[in-house]
């Protein structure tokens, strides 16, 4: 199929802020996507099952680490291995949304791409993939716009990515859409406080797009790190794609997709707010534990209460 949708879910992370918790959970260093934190299924089969709902199965694209092999093969033995695009080592989401956006064009040249991060959580996942689907749609009519899934703060986190929006978008979607004035990836205090006064929104790092668009985006904010895959791009062989990725790896620099790429082109970005889905990043052990109790008391309330 051409011009198909398609999920990337990025989960070559290390895990490291982690790395205490799941050690003492499950006795030893497996990256937190390889981890039941919240339930009986793993991060990544968990975010699998939340895209399974808006995305066909051979359209699903996984980012992983050679390193974790012996993780994330069990989790993927279902997958085809041209949807697996494995990375040599773990060198940032630049790299790791490069490389698999190339995989995925050599697939579907017309695809239209969504980038989905395997540590989030969500109180309600139906509004979540409400959402996405509201973010596809988006896409394909705003050819040259990347469409970034936002959440409403509940405070100045300064761990988060934050978009200051201009006036709403007219728009028929249910969903509230702005165009962006400004990005701050992971701000001051201060200066996440003001953020947070001015009624900005979080980041929450799911992005879609065309692909021919997030390949304009990136030759304009990281064109060396797109200039070096350009070997994996055009390989026709896994021996051979794998060969150039290994020297492809050796020398990259790590890079990080929201400061490198969103936070310098504002002016292409379509932000979505999704302030039902209740939306949180699972990357520090207090968020855990918070999530955890709120999962905990959605458990217990009575039928038919209000939330």
């Amino acid at each position: 199929m051409s011009g198909g949708n398609w999920a990337v879910v990025l989960a070559g992370g290390d895990g490291v802020r982690l790395r205490a918790l799941t050690r003492e959970v499950f006795g030893d260093d497996r990256p937190k996507q390889f981890c039941p934190i919240l339930g009986r299924n793993t991060l990544i089969a968990s975010t699998r099952a939340r895209l399974a709902q808006v995305i066909p199965f051979h359209q699903a694209m996984f980012v992983v680490v050679a390193a974790h092999r012996r993780y994330y093969e069990p989790e993927l033995a279902d997958v085809q291995s041209s949807r697996v695009v494995v990375q040599p080592g773990n060198k940032g989401t630049s790299a790791a949304i490069v490389y698999a956006l190339l995989r995925t064009c050599r697939l579907d040249k017309e695809a239209v791409v969504g980038f989905f991060p395997t540590d989030h959580h969500y109180q309600d996942e139906q509004a979540f993939t409400r959402a996405v689907e509201s973010a596809y749609r988006l896409a394909r009519r705003s050819r040259d716009s990347l469409v970034v899934l936002t959440a409403d703060p509940t405070g100045p986190e300064v761990d988060y990515g934050w978009i200051e929006p201009q006036p709403r978008l007219k728009h028929h979607s249910s969903h509230f859409l702005y165009r962006v004035r400004h990005f701050r990836e992971k701000p001051s205090q201060q200066l996440a406080q003001r953020m947070f006064e001015r009624g900005g929104l979080w980041n929450t790092f799911v992005t879609v797009g065309r692909a021919r668009t997030f390949l304009d985006v990136l030759e304009q904010t990281v064109p060396d790190t797109l200039r070096r895959f350009a070997p994996v791009a055009e390989s026709s062989e896994p021996g051979q794609e794998r060969a150039h990725a290994n020297r492809i790896y050796e020398t990259l620099v790590p890079g990080d997709f929201s400061r490198e790429v969103l936070s310098h082109c504002t002016n292409r970005l379509i932000a979505l707010r999704n302030p039902d889905a209740g939306w949180t990043d699972l990357g520090n052990p207090d968020r855990v534990a918070s999530a955890i109790a709120q999962k905990m008391a959605q458990r217990e309330m009575p039928v038919g209460s209000a939330a």
